[in-house]
């Protein structure tokens, strides 16, 4: 049997063309889903998942088995449970699932009737962003394909298993990313997160067991069943496993995306991969996780991209999706604009994140507009401890101020510039 070191990719075109599903057959699709049917029970798949090592790649990082495993399936349990794959993809500088989706939709399918197989749900749904208006004809195609090929349905595969997948497009906004608010827009309730406990894996949708995937974790799961967990785990270079993919954005030559090994060396996706800077600029900090994560600076070139490792440099694998920061942009400016998303974006269900944004955003333009004062870095250090982990009902918050709080360790002194120097002050971004 054939195997592959790029398996997420390997269907991903020039021409931007998405695989049909005879085109995805004929690349081995949907033989994870044969091999399932026909020989493994719901724990068997969630154990094969579990000893990959396949870890949740929308950021959180969790054990995609190991969270299947946590959803009770007793004869006590409820017998209705729910399937979610997180489409919602609003993370500035993060592109990697609209790829998958636009070109290789099969996969996304395929990875959800595993997992629904997995945890033995029956109906399940793509939540899906609202500007994804090219990924959501795909899908609707793609569907209708699988359907008339008994994919998908009554009776799969001549199996007891039976399941429907519905397409839902957001209303969009990026809250609709976190899982409980997800959940909360699915029942036609407003956008905000729950208090866990009781966490969604016990109760979720209606009140109902579900499972909330990430669009390229679920696509990771047909080709661990397909080929194997040996085969999965050899395809890293460090401790975590399978491949990723990576991308790069900002003044690089190649911005762009690559599906690399896990623990593929930072350096390696910049300065190969991505073409290194373009002409006249230089590197001077990177977010190596997207908007929400912290900023780390050349001497973290060589930080392999995995979860531990990355963390251990001060930050979050993240999405995986590189924003670059070069020596002629101004990271105080560039910190201000990504605080005016995140505080545009914010539910305003608890306080901390609703008004804590807000002061943030304002502090930020009163120092580029030469109104600020040195006891407002002290204010903005502050709301970074205030805003953080534990301090609000979801992420959305503590992640608004990674990207802060790092530049405020790493570009201090740009900040005391607009301050000290009134003559650089302009109107903000």
């Amino acid at each position: 049997m054939e195997t592959l070191d790029k398996p997420l990719t390997k269907n991903i075109r020039p021409d931007r063309a998405f695989a049909t599903l005879a085109d995805y057959e004929s690349t081995g699709g949907y033989q994870g889903l044969r091999k399932t049917i026909a020989e493994l029970q719901p724990k068997d798949v969630q154990q094969w998942v579990k000893d990959a090592g396949l870890r949740g790649r929308g950021g959180a990082g969790f054990s995609a088995g190991l969270k299947w495993s946590m959803v009770p399936m007793d004869a006590n349990a409820p017998q209705t449970r729910y399937l979610i794959a997180n489409a919602d993809e609003m993370e500035p500088g993060t592109f990697k699932d609209r790829i998958l989706i636009e070109q290789d939709p099969h996969q996304l399918i395929e990875g959800m009737i595993i997992a629904a197989y997995a945890i033995q749900a029956n109906t399940a749904y793509i939540f899906l962003r609202n500007e994804y208006h090219l990924a959501k004809l795909r899908l609707a195609y793609a569907l209708q394909e699988a359907r008339s090929k008994g994919y998908l349905g009554e009776h799969i595969l001549n199996s007891a298993f039976s399941l429907e997948i519905v397409l839902h497009t957001s209303a969009g906004r990026y809250i609709c990313g976190e899982e409980t608010a997800l959940i909360n827009v699915l029942e036609g309730k407003r956008a905000t997160p729950r208090a866990k406990p009781p966490f969604p894996l016990v109760s979720g949708l209606w009140g109902k067991p579900t499972v909330v995937n990430n669009v390229e974790t679920l696509c990771n799961v047909p080709h661990i069943l397909h080929y194997g967990v040996e085969w999965y785990q050899g395809l890293a270079r460090g401790a975590d496993k399978g491949t990723k993919l990576f991308g790069a954005s900002g003044r690089v030559k190649r911005p762009g995306l690559w599906e690399l090994p896990m623990g593929t060396p930072i350096r390696e996706i910049i300065e190969q991969h991505a073409g290194g800077m373009q002409g006249g600029y230089k590197l001077r900090g990177f977010l190596p996780g997207g908007a929400s994560t912290d900023f780390l600076l050349p001497e973290h070139l060589d930080v392999a991209m995995d979860f531990d490792a990355v963390a251990k440099a001060g930050s979050r694998l993240g999405t995986g999706t590189i924003v670059v920061l070069d020596d002629q942009t101004c990271p105080v400016q560039m910190v201000l604009n990504l605080e005016q998303f995140f505080a545009q974006e914010s539910c305003g269900w608890c306080t901390p994140c609703r008004d804590g944004l807000p002061w943030t955003v304002t502090l930020l333009k009163d120092i580029i507009a030469g109104q600020g004062r040195i006891e407002d870095l002290d204010t903005l250090s502050g709301l970074t401890r205030m805003l953080g982990p534990g301090n609000t009902f979801c992420a959305l918050a503590p992640g608004a101020m990674e990207p802060l709080q790092s530049a405020l360790k790493y570009f201090r002194e740009d900040f005391e510039h607009y301050i000290v120097d009134q003559s650089v002050a302009m109107e903000p971004v």
